[in-house]
């Protein structure tokens, strides 16, 4: 699974990688320091032993009394070579200038290479080179070596033989000193990571706290509460600007809110201005055709006058008895319960609002003699007749099942659970969202406030109501309140 790194992570990350990185290129550069500086070393104290070996042979050369010419060097070095060699603390060779070795101040080392002379590549790039000088590097026993070939010059610099001095570069002092500095430098790199980690885990904390704070206060943002505005002391310059454009954010939102708020009541009481004026006309129709057609038609001299006169009354009393129902609906709707909490025993109350109901398919069930909890017994009777007449609706409305209507009560922990269950006609899916709206209702009768109160009651006791719905199926509604 490919899971994003937090920043703070990311910022913990770099900040070690920087130090790692940093301790590898300097490890690189201190060994490549080491390794140049030994190189100049060795050819600096070639050049050293150089002049000195040939000072010494051209002090032989002016001494001797010996002619100064090639096939004289053996007579004339012949003793000298061991002396400057001891003096100088290094071997050297003498070459006729045909490549052919003449002398050697290592005893029997003629003897070894009596066979052999210089390579033709030596003479000719120790011929063409513009000092004179030529350097050869190998390596032999593992081991660096150089042999340098320079000429020996008579007194009128001509040249008379050749110079060989060898020279195996020595590096296990400088090696061992760069392997004890490399082991003290990881000890202080390995300290310095320490120390690295150590201040990025809180560098990386201290940065983002900031923006922990602000993605908090955004995750609890809502339209429908106030929200609180964001205050950190000293916020870095990109994080105060965040905080700024977040608590501006804040006061627009609550400006909008404050505006859709109004809005919806405004549009909320047209509504229900609207609903109450046509709830009224429809028994006022009545009303007014029944006194019209009495009007017309009265006769006292009518035999029947009292009969019809009964007739009118009743006509009369009975819409009137519907615009107060209508009244009375909206008026339950509007107020909002008091919230007077008495210790109930839900069940027997649950029983007791299921009494008045006379249809022989509501079956009441539950697992428990007694559930105690402290509610309003009025409000919750309302709640429970509210939604069995809604589901004794429904289940009329169902003909293709036998009615059924199951109530029962659970304890849930620290709650009780109320579920009213039906097989009537169930809610269509387009309509699931509307079902608490106050007047929406999908029935030929009724003013659609039914479900809208137990909703506002619930609530107002800090409790739920949810439902579940197949169209043709039935509907399961669910109330849950603290106990």
């Amino acid at each position: 699974m490919n899971k994003k790194l937090s920043l703070r992570s990311r910022i913990f990350i770099t900040m070690i990688l920087l130090v790692v990185i940093a301790s590898i290129l300097i490890a690189g550069v201190t060994i490549y320091q080491y390794r140049e500086q030994s190189k100049d070393y060795h050819e600096k104290r070639l050049e050293r032993k150089e002049e000195q070996i040939i000072a010494s042979v051209n002090y032989a050369i002016r001494n001797t009394t010996y002619p100064r010419e090639t096939k004289y060097l053996n007579l004339i070095f012949k003793d000298k070579i061991y002396e400057i060699a001891d003096v100088q603390n290094s071997s050297f060779n003498i070459y006729d200038l045909e490549g052919s070795l003449m002398k050697s101040s290592k005893e029997g080392f003629v003897e070894e290479i009596e066979e052999q002379c210089l390579d033709p590549e030596v003479l000719n790039n120790l011929d063409l080179s513009i000092d004179k000088r030529y350097v050869v590097k190998d390596f032999l026993a593992g081991d660096r070596y150089q042999s340098l070939y320079t000429y020996i010059y008579d007194l009128k610099f001509k040249p008379i033989g050749i110079l060989n001095l060898p020279y195996f570069e020595d590096d296990s002092f400088n090696n061992l000193e760069l392997r004890e500095f490399l082991s003290r430098l990881a000890v202080v790199y390995l300290f310095m990571l320490l120390i690295a980690i150590f201040l990025a885990y809180f560098i990386s904390k201290y940065i983002t706290r900031s923006l922990k704070t602000v993605s908090e206060k955004l995750d609890q943002t809502r339209l429908s509460k106030r929200n609180q505005k964001i205050l950190i002391n000293a916020p870095s310059l990109e994080v105060g600007n965040l905080i700024e454009a977040y608590n501006g954010m804040i006061d627009e939102l609550e400006e909008s809110a404050v505006k859709l708020a109004k809005s919806e009541r405004e549009q909320a009481w047209r509504e229900m201005a609207k609903q109450v004026a046509h709830e009224i006309k429809n028994p006022l129709t009545p009303m007014r055709l029944t006194v019209q057609n009495f009007q017309r038609k009265f006769d006292p001299q009518d035999e029947n006058i009292n009969q019809k006169l009964d007739e009118y009354s009743k006509t009369l009393i009975q819409q009137i008895d519907t615009m107060s129902s209508i009244a009375s609906a909206f008026s339950n709707f509007a107020e909002m319960p008091a919230q007077q909490k008495e210790t109930l025993n839900i069940v027997e109350v649950v029983k007791l609002a299921l009494e008045i109901f006379n249809e022989s398919y509501i079956e009441f069930v539950t697992a428990e003699k007694e559930i105690i909890a402290k509610l309003d017994r009025t409000q919750l009777i309302r709640v429970i007749t509210n939604l069995v007449k809604n589901a004794i609706q429904a289940v009329t409305e169902n003909s293709d099942e036998t009615p059924k209507v199951i109530v029962s009560v659970a304890s849930v922990n620290d709650l009780v659970e109320i579920t009213v269950e039906d097989n009537g006609i169930g809610v269509k899916d387009e309509n699931k969202d509307m079902v608490f709206e106050p007047k929406f209702t999908t029935k030929s009768s009724g003013m659609g406030l039914g479900l809208g109160m137990v909703k506002n009651i619930v609530e107002t006791y800090d409790g739920s109501i949810k439902f579940t719905s197949e169209f043709k199926k039935g509907s399961t509604f669910t109330v849950t309140f603290p106990k």
